[in-house]
């Protein structure tokens, strides 16, 4: 997981386009959905959305523009398949903040992922509470808000170890057959402080 291989680093200066392209939310549901399932047609992903093939189609022909989707392997002759070309989408939040127009975009890459996170939560406590999940996931499962104190390079080094071991975990579990797939949502947001009451010590 995560190799180099498998990461597509999208640098704002030259993948404008291709960045713009991700905010549209059901290009992100329609790639998340290859990376999590596999290859499918535009038909196949049109029933897990609720849209129509024409839209799945299309949008699926814009994700192969900015190279982002390939044709997979067919059946058969009579419909595309389609494969997400990368496991892991990722930039530089400093060359984002850098470039115009980069921080809006960021804003919504980010809020699309809270949405898949409220997804992701809700689905997870229906696979729960009607058993697709066994009581074995009740306790290794959750979210958590820590809120240490910690510097830059600190915080760096917390996301590169947190990579490393995630990788290392899933290279493990790969041939385990009680493995199932988890979405792991992480955050490292630093909070300035707080400004002063304007009526402070009147």
């Amino acid at each position: 997981m995560d190799s180099e291989d498998s990461r597509r680093v999208l640098d704002p200066a030259q993948d404008g386009a291709a960045l713009k392209a991700l905010t549209h939310p059901l290009r992100l549901t329609l790639l998340g959905l290859l990376r999590q399932h596999g290859p499918a047609t535009a038909s196949e992903l049109a029933v897990r959305t609720g849209e129509s093939s024409a839209s799945t189609s299309y949008h699926l022909r814009v994700l192969a523009k900015y190279a982002f989707v390939a044709e997979a392997d067919h059946r058969d002759s009579r419909e595309r398949r389609w494969k997400s070309v990368h496991d892991v989408t990722s930039w530089s939040n400093e060359a984002m903040h850098a470039s115009p127009g980069g921080s809006v975009i960021l804003g919504v890459l980010h809020r699309r992922q809270i949405e898949h996170l409220q997804q992701s939560l809700d689905r997870h406590e229906a696979d729960l509470d009607s058993g697709r999940l066994g009581e074995e996931w009740q306790d290794p499962s959750g979210l958590s808000d820590l809120m240490p104190r910690l510097t830059p390079e600190s915080l760096a080094e917390l996301w590169e170890v947190f990579r490393a071991k995630t990788a290392e975990l899933t290279a493990r579990d790969a041939e385990d057959p009680r493995a199932e797939q988890v979405v792991l949502f992480t955050a490292g947001l630093p909070l300035a402080p707080e400004a002063a009451d304007a009526g402070e010590g009147s």
